[in-house]
């Protein structure tokens, strides 16, 4: 290829993505696209050929470039060409490419010079280029030929517009020397999308086709016309040598030879020509990647910082260690109990905000699943009082008592101690289950190791299972002791004389009046306008009533349902809904709401159902008892009781609710602390004092310390990152050493593009070079215009005090030093000491008449020079 300063961008951006290949990241440089803008037959496809390098694109005469090109270069290790339309084929010779291009163009636009906005799509693969993406557009034209349709001018100019208007794209304006640079289109149109100039460079072309005569010095200078980046001239082949096959070196070496040989460019020639066009644009991607450089290299060093900590213990890892295995077993083991411990006792570091787990979970079974099993197994008041007659009648045998017999309420009492022992022993299981779980979740961290994590599981769980016997054998002998001595002396026992006089309505076993019990959402169900529809509400349960609300404010209250006469049954979940659900209804039949029997209150888990249904229990409202059971008890209980029976009855039935009263609070005390004791203060010790004891001589260190695949997985890509991203940012601070930005060149008066018809197409043209503009020295400027002046040499130009222009000391030194390509050029210190002719007869002033004086053309150069 023959761009060589691409080539040197290459090794530079290839080890860029490599690095970054190396992390699994791409890297994202959003290299700009160069669009090439101009007239027809400007030489746009020419000046793009020789940025490439390579010959393939069509040439000829009057509007060759019907379609936009797409050219996106692609760095590869082989060099190809494909097609969009034909992506099974690749091209090696870029002659087929060529001939490719224009069959396309033809097959879409016909052969009569139509257009089409329809891109053509070429991807050029090579060693020898970055990935970029060039745009060869249709020429601009204003008359419509053959095929073309009659607003060609702003069909094509809407084209271009589509692909300069990119904030990314570079714009090479592409304007031919012998053409009034003051009408170009392609100034114009880039104009439009890039106001400030900043990405808008232009090219003259055809510099050897000027009239004999004239040259575009003053342009190509930037002082006439002026563009914030310049102008670059450039010669490219004639037809002749195109069809000649002429070689792209050859070129280029004809143009340095035209630039060096020309009187008016020689001394611009390292600034002219397509190499120094390459150069800028090569300065221009330059740029680009270096402003990317600091959002990489910000992006690399947050990922290094956040690997340092896990890289520092891996840093001078050696697996087979036995000093690292020992100490990393003892590590993770006391590591183990630490986290045991802060989930059961609960810790202010690292909360779980989505559920309850650990000692959380344990103090709700604790203090609501417990109790409510407790009240679950609470007496049906029919069964009771049949029990105890029957208890009365037995008692008595076959002689009618006249006093109330003692030893009835024993035997029920000891009865109704026996059922506890159900939910005590429910209440353990739940427990046992919680802890597992924990052990679960607390060994999750030994995953590297999974020998460790199995056998610290299971040594741990064999030892909750073993304290499980001991202290269901411990609940169970506090029941034992309980059903062993019947304590009438009990300060909270009522005794015989209190029962005796004591209402009915204490059966119920209610809370303070209007104490709170509990504030929560429910959704109710079969609630809604829609039947099967379902609302959510805000509910507040007290001791006599619920209440649901609008929302949690509590200001709108929808409706209150008093507590008498109702009861809970479960619901079975619908077969869509994944809520749980249980219902409130009323035992006499009555509808509990509007026209509703019961009222379906719904819960996003079973825990939540269970948690309100202690509430409810707390508030006196108990579940619903089996309707076989009820229809039984109801048959055996037509028999009849005299009055002195009914009132043994209800003195006995008094006293066993005032003392299973004494024993339900009791054993809901004893049994928290008992399972604290037995079960899980007891684990925690064992995990910090003898987990350790237990491993050990359960395996040998190096089989319980043997890492998993996906640990040493795990381990070797962390360091390979951590090596990855300190090699990729070495490689940035590499980049940002070898290369250089150019600063932005400054702004120019530039309003020239604005009007366009106050210059003269021979504004562009000069007399023979050896002579200058009529007027117009090079060295001194007059005020005003008149006959020639005597020259200044440049050492004494700061004597000079010329109105416009105060001091003139000659070139400043720091013109000299700005190696910006786009800025004005030096003034030439062998030119000022010519002395300009006279005007020749007969050749017409080149100032317009309204002009009133030259330096109006002149000044805009002068910021350029200044600054």
């Amino acid at each position: 290829m023959g761009n060589r300063g691409m080539e040197e961008l290459i090794p530079l951006v290839n080890k860029l993505q490599d690095a970054f290949s190396s992390i699994g990241q791409s890297c994202h440089l959003d290299l700009p696209q160069i669009a090439v803008v101009g007239g027809q037959s400007a030489g746009k496809s020419s000046v793009l050929e020789n940025f490439v390098g390579r010959d393939f694109l069509p040439r000829g005469s009057g509007i060759v470039t019907r379609r936009p090109l797409i050219l996106q270069l692609i760095f590869s290790k082989t060099e190809y060409a494909e097609f969009l339309h034909c992506k099974s084929k690749k091209f090696t010779d870029f002659d087929e490419v060529r001939q490719e291009i224009e069959a396309e163009t033809d097959r879409v636009t016909g052969t009569n010079k139509g257009i089409s906005p329809v891109p053509i799509n070429l991807r050029v693969y090579s060693p020898h280029v970055l990935n970029l993406t060039l745009i060869d557009l249709p020429g601009i034209t204003k008359v419509p030929v053959g095929d073309q349709p009659a607003d060609i001018e702003y069909q094509i100019k809407d084209m271009i517009l589509q692909f300069i208007s990119r904030e990314s794209s570079l714009i090479l304006a592409v304007t031919p020397a012998n053409m009034d640079l003051a009408n170009s289109d392609a100034l114009k149109l880039a104009k439009e999308v890039d106001p400030q100039g900043l990405r808008t460079i232009g090219v003259i072309t055809k510099l050897d086709l000027m009239d004999e005569g004239t040259d575009a010095r003053d342009i190509l200078e930037n002082k006439l016309l002026p563009l914030r980046r310049g102008y670059i001239g450039v010669v490219n082949r004639s037809q002749k040598d195109i069809e000649g096959k002429k070689d792209i070196r050859a070129a280029l070496a004809a143009e340095r030879k035209f630039f060096l040989s020309h009187p008016a460019y020689r001394h611009m020639a390292d600034r002219m020509g397509t190499p120094h066009l390459q150069k800028t644009l090569n300065q221009q991607l330059t740029n680009h990647i270096r402003e990317s450089l600091p959002a990489l290299r910000s992006k690399l060093q947050s990922q290094l910082l956040s690997l340092e900590k896990e890289v520092e213990e891996y840093k001078n890892f050696r697996p087979d260690d036995p000093t690292r295995k020992t100490k990393a077993l003892l590590q993770m083991v006391q590591q183990f109990g630490v986290d045991f411990e802060k989930r059961i006792e609960g810790s202010g570091d690292q909360v779980d905000t989505l559920e309850l787990s650990g000692g959380a979970r344990i103090n709700r079974i604790f203090h609501e699943r417990f109790p409510f099993e407790l009240v679950k197994m609470e007496f049906d008041e029919k069964d009771l009082r049949r029990e105890i007659s029957y208890a009365i009648k037995n008692i008595h045998g076959v002689r009618t008592g006249l006093f109330t017999p003692d030893l009835a309420f024993e035997a029920i009492v000891k009865k109704q101690v026996v059922k506890l022992k159900e939910p005590c022993l429910k209440c353990v299981d739940l427990v046992i289950q919680e802890l597992i779980n924990t052990v679960r979740q607390c060994t999750s961290k030994l995953s590297s190791y999974p020998r460790l994590r199995e056998e610290t599981e299971r040594i741990v769980t064999t030892y909750i299972r073993e304290r499980e016997g001991r202290t269901k054998d411990q609940i169970l002998l506090l029941i034992d002791i309980e059903q062993s001595y019947i304590n009438t002396n009990h300060e909270d026992f009522i005794g015989f004389a209190n029962a005796q006089q004591r209402s009915t309505q204490l059966n119920k076993k209610r809370a303070i009046p209007n104490q709170v019990i509990r504030r929560g959402w429910l959704t109710i169900n079969n609630i809604s306008l829609m039947k099967g529809g379902s609302k959510e509400y805000w509910f507040v349960l007290t001791a006599e009533s619920l209440s649901w609300y609008k929302d949690e404010e509590e200001k709108e209250k929808k409706y209150m349902l008093p507590l008498d006469n109702l009861k809970i049954r479960d619901v079975e979940k619908g077969f869509m809904s994944n809520k749980h659900v249980f219902a409130i209804f009323n035992t006499e039949q009555r509808n509990v709401y509007k026209d509703l029997r019961q009222i379906e209150l719904a819960c996003d888990s079973q825990e939540d159902v269970d948690s309100w249904k202690a509430s409810f229990l707390r508030a006196g409202v108990y579940p619903e008892k089996d309707q076989a059971e009820n229809e039984d008890g109801a048959q055996e209980n037509t028999f009849s009781m005299d009055p002195q029976l009914e009132r043994q009855v209800e003195t006995i039935r008094n006293l066993v609710d005032s003392y299973v009263a004494i024993i339900n609070k009791s054993i809901r005390d004893l049994m928290p602390k008992t399972i604290m004791h037995l079960m899980i203060n007891n684990t925690k010790a064992f995990i910090h004092h003898e987990l350790l004891a237990y491993l050990y001589s359960s395996a040998d260190q190096s089989s319980l310390m043997e890492e998993s695949a996906d640990q040493a997985q795990r381990r070797d890509d962390m360091l390979r990152m951590y090596h990855a991203l300190k090699e990729a940012l070495s490689i940035i601070g590499d980049i940002s050493t070898s290369t250089v930005s150019t600063p932005v060149p400054p702004p120019v008066d530039d309003t020239w593009l604005q009007s366009t018809g106050s210059h003269s197409p021979t504004l562009q043209r000069r007399p023979v070079s050896s002579m200058h503009p009529p007027g117009r020295p090079p060295a001194v400027r007059g005020p005003t215009p008149g006959p020639p002046l005597i020259p200044v040499p440049v050492g004494a130009a700061a004597s000079f005090s010329a109105p416009p222009i105060p001091s003139r000391p000659g070139p400043h030194p720091s013109v000299f030093a700005n190696n910006d390509p786009f800025s004005a050029p030096p003034q030439i210190p062998s030119r000022p000491a010519r002395i300009p002719p006279g005007i020749p007869p007969g050749v017409p002033s080149r100032r317009p008449p309204a002009a009133p004086s030259r330096p109006t053309i002149i000044r805009p150069a002068e910021p350029s020079l200044l600054d």
